[in-house]
C-alpha cells in the first residue's frame, strides 16, 4: 500500500519546511510513503527547498494555475507515481500531519472512499467569530445540497482512494473544497470525515481577499457544481417560479374581469406581463430537459474517462 502526501505551494518557501517535518515517516498499514509538492508559478524558492528537504516528486507550473488547478495536477500525478492513497495537505502547515494515520484508516479499513479532516472551528483562536459562524453556515448548506455527512466542508486535509481520485474531476479555478465533495454525494462515492487537529497559525490566507468576496465565488461554485449534476431540478424550480407568478397574474385578471364587468380593459397589462412569464417559465422547464440529457451525457464521459485512466494505470503498473 502506498501513501503520496501532495501539497500545493505558491510562494511557500518559509513555510514549507515546518509542513514536510510535521508529516508522517511511517503508518500502520503503509508499506511506502512518499511527498509530493505541486509548485503552483511560485515566485520564490519553494521548488529549490522541497528538493533540499528530500520531497519525492515535485511539479512545476511556469505561472499560478490556481489552488483548485494545483490540486488536480496533484491528484493526476500521484496517481502517475503509483498512490494507492492520496492525501492532500497545505504547505503553510495549518494541519497536524500525526493526523494523516487517523485520516487514512477508513480508507484502508474500507469503509470510504474520501475522508476530510473536520477541525473544531469553535476552538481555532485565530477565526473571527463571522467566521466561525460562516464555516458552520456553510458546511451546512454543502452537507444538503450534496446529501452527505461532512462536518467541515472548507477543509483542505484529506484523503482519496485510488479509485476516488480517478473518479474525481474538477472543473472551478478558485477551489476544490466544495466542489469535490457534491460531486462526491452526486456520484454515490463513499465519504466521511474525522477529527483533526491544526497548527498554529503561520500566515494569512491568500485564498480570497474578503470574507464577502470568498462567500460570492464559493455560492457560485456550488450552483454551478449542483445544476451540472441536477440540471433538471434547478431548471424546474425557477421556471416553475415564473410559471406559478403568471397563473397568479392570469387569475387576478379573471377575478376583476369577472367581478367588474364594466372595467373589463383596466388590467390588460399585467395579463401581457403574466403570459410572458408563462412562456418564460415553460421554456426554462424545456431548457432543463434539454440540460438533464447533456448531463446523461456529460456522465458517460466520465464513466469513459474513468475506463481510460484504469486501463493507463493497468498498462503502468505491468510495465
Amino acid at each position: 500500500m502506498k501513501l503520496i502526501i501532495q501539497i500545493p505551494c505558491f510562494n511557500e518557501e518559509r513555510t514549507l519546511p515546518a509542513a514536510v517535518a510535521d508529516l508522517p515517516r511511517a503508518i500502520p498499514g503503509i508499506e511506502t510513503i512518499e511527498y509530493l509538492v505541486i509548485d503552483d508559478g511560485s515566485t520564490d524558492r519553494t521548488a529549490e527547498v522541497a528538493r533540499e528537504l528530500g520531497v519525492h516528486h515535485i511539479v512545476s507550473f511556469t505561472a499560478n494555475r490556481g489552488l483548485a488547478r494545483a490540486f488536480a495536477s496533484g491528484l493526476e500525478a500521484a496517481l502517475t507515481f503509483g498512490a494507492d492513497i492520496i492525501v492532500n495537505t497545505d504547505g503553510d502547515n495549518q494541519y497536524c500531519g500525526a493526523d494523516i494515520a487517523r485520516l487514512v484508516q477508513p480508507i484502508l479499513d474500507k469503509e470510504a472512499d474520501i475522508v476530510i479532516g473536520a477541525r473544531d472551528i469553535a476552538s481555532i483562536e485565530h477565526f473571527s467569530p463571522i467566521k466561525k459562524l460562516l464555516q458552520k453556515i456553510g458546511s451546512g448548506f454543502v452537507r444538503a445540497v450534496s446529501g452527505t455527512h461532512v462536518a467541515d466542508a472548507t477543509s483542505g486535509f484529506r484523503a482519496y482512494s485510488r479509485e476516488a481520485a480517478m473518479r474525481v474531476n474538477v472543473f472551478s479555478d478558485f477551489t476544490y473544497t466544495l466542489e469535490t465533495i457534491i460531486q462526491a454525494g452526486m456520484a454515490g462515492i463513499a465519504i466521511t470525515h474525522v477529527p483533526i487537529r491544526t497548527n498554529g497559525k503561520l500566515r494569512e490566507s491568500r485564498l480570497f481577499t474578503s470574507l464577502f468576496s470568498y462567500i460570492a465565488q464559493s455560492l457560485v461554485t456550488v450552483l454551478r457544481i449542483y445544476t451540472m449534476y441536477r440540471p433538471l431540478k434547478v431548471f424546474s424550480v425557477i421556471g416553475g417560479v415564473l410559471f406559478g407568478a403568471g397563473c397568479l397574474g392570469v387569475a387576478r385578471f379573471l377575478y376583476y374581469y369577472l367581478s367588474l364587468p364594466t372595467v373589463q380593459t383596466g388590467h390588460i397589462q399585467s395579463l401581457i406581463i403574466a403570459a410572458v412569464l408563462i412562456m418564460i417559465g415553460f421554456q426554462i422547464f424545456l431548457y432543463g430537459l434539454m440540460s438533464d440529457i447533456t448531463a446523461k451525457n456529460r456522465r458517460l464521459l466520465e464513466d469513459m474517462l474513468l475506463r481510460m485512466k484504469r486501463a493507463d494505470l493497468q498498462s503502468r503498473d505491468k510495465s
